[in-house]
């Protein structure tokens, strides 16, 4: 079958499309929410859902494509998950991706067989790239990765073959009239040296995407979702000084204006100069009204003898809310005075990641890996009805947003940092003092780093006290027994997996040489090399 590229679609029709989500439909794959970012680096909306999801339930969502994920079964399996056919009669778009690849074929009525050619990792693929949608600009030889070992052996009828391996004979099939396309390799990993382009190529030619969702169209769209559900009401928000709440404040900020209060509650389990910077910098760059709220002695009060890390996210969680609820009371008393009417605050917003909902149980088979800071740890009896404008993105988007909204570069470029602050980088009881210790130290890791200019090549490095463990050490003349902490430098990008960052030798020689010199209660300084999974980036 001759290929015939679809007509890009005319900017009247591409506009009717805009932010129509592209659907991953995960089938157990390792990189389901990988694939999901590649597609919105290809500056198009994007949703993971189950592959349970019935036909019926994908079409409601109005997708402007479908991508098939991998997954860890074989299509001939008892109990492996099937694509319907029904998906494929839709009119939608559809691209499947190694085991989305085999369960299209199969579905379609081509054939899939275990040939005992099995390929993992790096893998030489034969292309043909003329006349392809898939493959248009790409060389006729490059290097894909490879993760089957079940292969399609014949095309369904229709489709063109556009690639082979040495293991596939079918590595790659398209049917332009139908707008469905395959590859058995993954284009969304680094190690395909051309995925990105398969994805842009799927998304634009095969889709007819016109590639508009950005950090400008994400404003315009959640400014008008939030004008729509606040209308004339108040709203209140609890900025934690991190770069969640600042971009969604500022978000709404520009949404509804002076009906919308922030909120500051101070619970002293900040960094050095992290209050500070929420008092003066993002109150500059905002003009947003503020009620600063210091509540540090309740917060310790509520953690002392507390040393189990769930109970210590629970005790924080519950005096923020009665701190957050008295400051509300003051917002709404402040409102009564100057407005003259009832001053009810009906609407709160919350800085809740995509990232937030899966960790905390939010996804179909999610797993709870802790209860969450803004997903699991509000109250049954909430007055307030949500206002979760970042809701679907990642960080990274989240940073995005707030350069676009004019917040300084560094609110939108400070390191993610937990809801529950240093009070979960205390292994043990936190004190003040303990508190003190741990921020003297963190500054020092922070300054260098800086220093170093290493802030953009890691995600975070979070430094924890072990509070409750004491090493022997020798300062000056003596003998001590003081306290150990952990650097722990991460790359990533979305929180989702991590590595830990291969550091220079030097910045973690200056950072240890520092911190035992200039903190008196800490005598050794370790570096923690474990990967997410199997660990997680916060010790508690």
């Amino acid at each position: 079958m001759s290929q015939q590229h679809p007509p890009v679609p005319p900017a009247e029709v591409a506009a009717e499309q805009r932010h129509r989500p592209v659907l991953v439909i995960d089938y157990g794959a390792q990189y389901a929410q990988l694939i999901a970012r590649r597609v919105r680096e290809a500056d198009a909306y994007s949703e993971v859902v189950p592959s349970t999801a019935s036909v019926a339930e994908i079409l409601a969502k109005d997708p402007a494509a479908v991508i098939l994920s991998g997954g860890p079964s074989s299509v001939y399996a008892d109990g492996a998950p099937q694509v319907d056919p029904a998906l494929f009669d839709a009119g939608v778009p559809v691209l499947g991706i190694c085991y989305g690849f085999q369960a299209m074929a199969s579905a379609l009525g081509g054939t899939v067989a275990q040939t005992g050619l099995r390929e993992y990792g790096g893998t030489a693929l034969r292309a043909r790239p003329e006349g392809s949608t898939l493959l248009d600009g790409q060389p006729a030889e490059q290097d894909v990765w490879m993760s089957h070992g079940d292969s399609v052996s014949a095309a369904p009828e229709g489709f063109t073959v556009t690639a082979r391996s040495a293991g596939a004979d079918v590595a790659a099939f398209e049917d332009d009239e139908r707008r469905l396309y395959g590859v058995q390799w993954h284009p969304e990993v680094a190690h395909s040296t051309h995925g990105q382009r398969v994805l842009e190529n799927f998304l634009r030619r095969g889709a007819g995407l016109a590639g508009d969702w950005t950090a400008g169209s994400i404003i315009e769209e959640q400014v008008e979702l939030v004008r729509a559900q606040v209308g004339t009401g108040r709203v209140i928000c609890g900025l934690s000084g991190g770069v969640d709440s600042a971009v969604a404040a500022a978000l709404v900020q520009k949404a509804v204006g002076d009906q919308l209060t922030c909120v500051f509650v101070d619970h002293g389990l900040l960094r050095a100069g992290e209050a500070e910077q929420v008092e003066r910098d993002f109150v500059a760059a905002t003009g947003v009204n503020l009620v600063v709220w210091d509540a540090t002695e309740a917060f310790l009060t509520a953690l002392a003898g507390v040393t189990e890390p769930e109970a210590k996210r629970k005790a924080i969680g519950r005096e923020f809310i009665r701190a957050f609820e008295a400051a509300s009371r003051q917002v709404v008393e402040r409102a009564r005075a100057a407005d003259g009417d009832d001053g009810e605050v009906r609407f709160l917003v919350q800085g809740t990641l995509y990232p937030d909902v899966v960790e905390s149980g939010g996804g179909q088979g999610a797993a709870t890996i802790k209860s969450h800071h803004n997903v699991g740890g509000l109250p049954d009896d909430l007055q307030f009805e949500l206002v979760e404008p970042l809701r679907a993105l990642f960080k990274d988007e989240v940073r995005a947003v707030g350069a676009e909204l004019g917040l300084p570069a560094e609110i939108v470029g400070r390191q993610p940092f937990p809801g529950p602050g240093l009070g979960i980088r205390i292994i043990g009881e936190v004190t003040r003092e303990r508190l003190d210790v741990l921020r003297a130290a963190d500054l020092i890791a922070r300054e260098e780093l800086s220093a170093a200019g290493l802030d953009g090549e890691i995600w975070q490095c979070p430094v924890v006290l072990l509070a409750e463990v004491r090493s022997v050490g020798v300062q000056g003349d003596g003998r001590t027994y003081g306290h150990p902490v952990v650097l722990r430098p991460v790359s990533s990008e979305d929180a989702m997996t991590a590595d830990w960052t291969r550091l220079p030798y030097d910045v973690l020689a200056r950072i240890s040489t520092r911190i035992t010199n200039e903190v008196a209660e800490v005598n050794r300084v370790v570096l923690d090399v474990t990967s997410k999974p199997p660990g997680t980036i916060e010790w508690e």
